[in-house]
This record gives structure tokens, sequence and C-alpha cells, in this order.
């Protein structure tokens, strides 16, 4: 069945989402930068981007916060047939905080992207598109087949990982579950990245850390896990990147694997990694994202013992 994202749709999420405006032309009236939140879930959904009482999500509403404070719009919505749209090309950036193959109507039944739907994402980021991943962004489009608890999870595939995945520059394998949450040292490998100015080289951070694969090697690495002293099969591993930048072509892609607590959404370090991650990839903020893949995490394509 053709996937259609019609005006109306268009026009009540981006108000509901609290956007400074909603309609193309007057986008770029403003002269500010635009950005789409996309929060669907077909598989797993994660409380950060849930609707309660038709409120606007946790991750909604801090992305829409950062907007106000670095001056660009926001518009959010659950609906895959936005990429569909003649307005989906009015974007400087999206921003994906999703689950499963989105293709599917899946978990949380908003309408799943089509085929072409996802195709025009990928070419609309090659030819220049920002993209920024949170957290769930890498238990996206898993290549295939992906059984639930299926061994796939812990195969390098490397260029016959799925498109998507290879665009992103990783993919999520599986997390530690006793403990789910555990403090981890985290290693700051660009202080100069725009939002990090000033942090220390080391900070502990608690969240519910993904075990990661299928690094592309042209990676510049932001922040890597220090997996020593941590707990579970998931983190047998030498220390990984845990946030990075690539260009995808001419598109900016920035992805951050924090960003599972609800509590995050509020500590000004994520916040500021964040806002700078998606200023860096609307092209209102600068960045050297030289490669450093091998330089800073030498043993990254150690994939870990499969959990029982």
């Amino acid at each position: 069945m053709k996937n259609t994202f019609n005006r109306r749709q268009f026009v009540q999420t981006g108000l509901v989402a609290g956007a400074s405006v909603s309609l193309p032309n007057l986008l770029f009236a403003t002269g500010k930068k635009s950005v789409l939140v996309f929060t669907k879930s077909s598989g797993w959904e994660h409380d950060v981007v849930k609707r309660v009482d038709g409120k606007l999500s946790i991750v909604e509403q801090a992305v829409t916060s950062l907007g106000n404070q670095h001056g660009f719009n926001v518009t959010a919505t659950k609906e895959g047939g936005v990429f569909d749209s003649n307005h989906f090309h009015s974007y400087s950036a999206v921003v994906f905080f999703t689950t499963g193959d989105l293709t599917t109507a899946g978990t949380d039944k908003n309408p799943p992207m089509s085929a072409q739907g996802k195709q025009a994402l990928l070419d609309a980021i090659h030819d220049g598109l920002g993209f920024v991943g949170v957290h769930a962004a890498s238990d996206t489009f898993h290549t295939q087949p992906d059984p639930e608890g299926g061994s796939n999870r812990y195969i390098a595939h490397g260029e016959q990982s799925d498109p998507y995945l290879r665009m992103l520059g990783g993919e999520f394998i599986t997390h530690g579950s006793k403990p789910r949450l555990q403090d981890a040292n985290i290693l700051v490998n660009d202080r100069k990245f725009p939002g990090l100015e000033g942090v220390s080289p080391h900070v502990t951070f608690n969240d519910e850390w993904y075990s990661l694969k299928d690094f592309r090697s042209d990676l510049h690495v932001i922040l890597t896990i220090d997996t020593k002293g941590m707990t579970g099969k998931p983190y047998e591993r030498p220390p990984y990147p845990m946030t990075w930048a690539r260009m995808e072509g001419k598109g900016r892609v920035f992805y951050t694997a924090i960003g599972d607590r609800p509590e995050n959404w509020s500590n000004s370090l994520f916040l500021n990694l964040l806002g700078g991650g998606i200023r860096w990839a609307t092209g209102n903020a600068k960045a050297s994202v030289e490669q450093n893949l091998t330089q800073v995490a030498p043993g990254y394509n150690v994939i870990p013992p499969k959990s029982e």
C-alpha cells in the first residue's frame, strides 16, 4: 500500500511539536534552519519518545528547547510518510530516535516509511541533508535476517550492512541487562567539537550502554567508552566509539549512543553535546572531522561474546 502524508497531517504535527512555523514557505521566510525530529518506534518504544496525554515526548521537548536556544526551527513527527512529502526537502537536518524496520508499522502502529521514502532519506543525506542519530537510531534497520536474539547481530557485515547503517556509521548489537544501567568512564576524544569546549578529558556518565559494531573506517570519534571495569558480556571488549561524526557525500552525520535515561535529557553535558551535533549537522557550527578511529579506538572491531 502506498504510504501517504497529507498536508493537514503535516501542519498538525508541526504545531503539536511546538515548532516556530510548520509550512515550508514560512520556514524559508524566517531565515532559520529547520530540523525534523522523527521518533517512530517499529521496535522497542523507549520511554523518552512516548507521548503521554497528548504532550510532547521528552526527546521532542528537549530538541525544541535546543532549537529555541540555538535559533533553529523544530517539527516533530512519528509518521513515516513525511519522507514521501515535498515538505521533507525543506529541512536542513533530521534527528532520529527510532527502532526497528521503519518500513513496518511495528510497535507504535504509526504509519511506516515506504521503501521509496527510505531511499529518499538516504539520497537527501548524500546530497547535503544533515543527519543526527540518537541512542536507538543504531537499533534501526538492522542488517537482515535479524531474528530476535539471533547471531546475525554478532557478525561484522561490513559493506553488506544495511545502507542506512552504512550511512550512520555503526550498528547496535546488544546492551547489558544485569545491570541495564551503569556508570561508565567516557573518554572525550575531541574537546573542540561544538558543545564540548572546556569539558574534562574524562567524564563519568550513567546510561544504558550500547555495544556497537561495523564502524565505518572514516569515523571522527568524539567520545569513546572505556570498558574497563564495566559489568556484562557486551563490554568484554576494548574501548569503542560512543559518539562520532562523519561525512556521507555532502551530508554531515552525527551519532551519539547516549540518551536512554529520561534524566539525561536534562543533563547539561548531554544537551550541549547534542546541541553541538545538531548545529554541526545543519551547518550552523564548524568542526574538524578527520578520521581518528584507529588512533583512539584501535580495538574497535572486536565483537563481544554473545549474551546468554
